[in-house]
């Protein structure tokens, strides 16, 4: 038959555990477990008032961040009203039943001020990364680097032509943020090409149609992966060029070194790093083997390519398939005076005579002017780079280079990180950390399981 409702009679006294109510198996559950903020209050301290009221905790605030980034709500409203009313969440910030959530508006005060002026949030990431180190994540022998085009939150219908510059009446804090940029050689400085447009809410990000289909404004984030369990070791904002993109590398590399003592034996990327300036920098400066192709020029016309010719360390020279030679200087004495190419590159030359009886001319240089084979001076590091494409250590770090490409996928589908909520260059440096952290942790939740951890202790 149809139960009746029963009506239960109010109790005096309730006793409730967050702790017996949060599942063993949650994700913030196994995180939490890496988080350790022990340190966190004395590393702010200088920049908090003696006197006063006190503030609201700085540890909440950053709990509630990972779980903001972690879980992918992306709106600080939201995650304020999610902490309020998910057990789970309550657990994680250490809030209990009746503790009280801070107002969103407390976090962009504390993002402007004491978190930015502390550098905290990249104290947060590299903890996570030395915390992956202490737990046996990392192997330290190949890295991998890419960057990956992340929208900013700039209408395209608000901007001025670059060339224009913007209006004066413009003072928010991006603006500001975008003129102590200008020399940065990660935004600014990257590249002395005028943008197409500039965006009015925040001009220091990019016009970009690199994806294809319609451009927008965006920045980039920069990964150094390692390639054992693709724990993110670096990460670095610049805006939306390859030449930024090669900058942020070295700086990221460096970083590593001085901060964790690593230093890669490899390093795989695409081809927009294969440059033979960058080339050089790792194998002369940093003793770092190079898996990544050699950016090359092709000629079009059908005639001979530069892999025809061949060069001759000794007497540095080429021989054509003619059997000809050619050199960068033909006068005596000549090579001993000459100074270095300025824009990188040496030229070599036939002799006229050679070339006007050449019966290879017309595939040679089918034009009228003589032909000329270019080498960089960096071509050493180059022919270097083209040995290591033969190997089978090549072919691995070309398949585990994958490993940074997934890290993007997930950082934009699962962290919901495919446009940015903040303006300005600070703002997409404090983004990109904590969804590096985010993802660094739930690396290590998912790689090193309860159960593991339970019986090791």
């Amino acid at each position: 038959m149809m139960g009746e409702r029963q009506a239960e009679q109010p109790a005096l006294f309730y006793e409730f555990s967050l702790e017996r109510h949060v599942p063993a198996d949650h994700l913030l559950r196994s995180i939490d477990r890496f988080v350790d903020l022990g340190n966190i209050r004395e590393q702010l301290r200088p920049y908090y008032s003696e006197t006063g009221r006190p503030s609201v905790d700085p540890e909440l605030m950053i709990r509630m961040l990972i779980i903001g980034y972690c879980m992918g709500i992306r709106s600080e409203r939201r995650l304020c009203d999610e902490v309020h009313l998910n057990l789970a969440y309550r657990w994680f910030c250490r809030l209990g039943l009746d503790g009280s959530v801070p107002d969103h508006s407390t976090f962009s005060k504390n993002r402007h001020g004491r978190f930015r002026d502390s550098d905290l949030l990249r104290h947060l990431f590299e903890a996570t990364v030395g915390r992956c180190m202490a737990e046996g994540l990392v192997g330290g022998e190949g890295f991998a680097v890419d960057a990956s085009m992340i929208k900013a939150d700039a209408n395209r219908q608000r901007s001025v032509p670059g060339t224009e510059g913007l209006p004066d009446a413009t003072a928010s804090h991006a603006v500001r943020e975008y003129l102590a940029v200008l020399d940065d050689v990660a935004f600014g400085a990257a590249t002395p090409v005028a943008p197409k447009f500039l965006s009015i809410a925040d001009p220091a990000s990019r016009w970009t149609a690199a994806n294809g289909g319609l451009a927008f404004f965006a920045y980039c984030t920069n990964y150094l992966i390692d390639l054992k369990h693709a724990v993110i070791m670096d990460v670095e904002a610049t805006t939306a060029v390859r030449q930024a993109e090669v900058t942020a590398q070295r700086v990221m590399i460096d970083r590593t070194q001085q901060r964790f003592g690593l230093w890669p034996e490899r390093l795989a990327a695409d081809t927009g790093y294969g440059d033979a300036a960058n080339l050089a920098w790792l194998v002369h400066e940093r003793g770092i083997e190079p898996h990544i192709p050699v950016f090359e020029k092709h000629r079009t016309d059908g005639s001979f390519g530069r892999d025809d010719f061949s060069y001759d360390h000794m007497t540095d020279s080429y021989t054509c398939p003619g059997g000809k030679l050619f050199r960068r200087f033909w006068q005596e004495g000549r090579a001993a005076k000459a100074k270095p190419a300025a824009d990188g590159i040496d030229r070599y030359r036939a002799r006229k005579a050679d070339c006007d009886t050449c019966d290879l001319r017309e595939r040679c240089h089918p034009g009228n002017a003589g032909r000329k084979v270019l080498r960089s001076i960096h071509e050493g590091a180059r022919d270097l780079a083209r040995d290591l494409s033969k190997t089978d250590g090549y072919v691995i770090s070309r398949r585990e280079r994958k490993k940074v490409e997934m890290l993007f996928a997930h950082l934009k589908r699962i962290l919901k990180l495919d446009r940015l909520r903040l303006r300005g260059p600070n703002g997409a440096r404090d983004e990109f950390l904590l969804a590096a952290t985010a993802q660094n942790l739930r690396k290590l939740a998912k790689m090193i399981p309860m159960s593991e951890a339970a019986t090791a202790g």
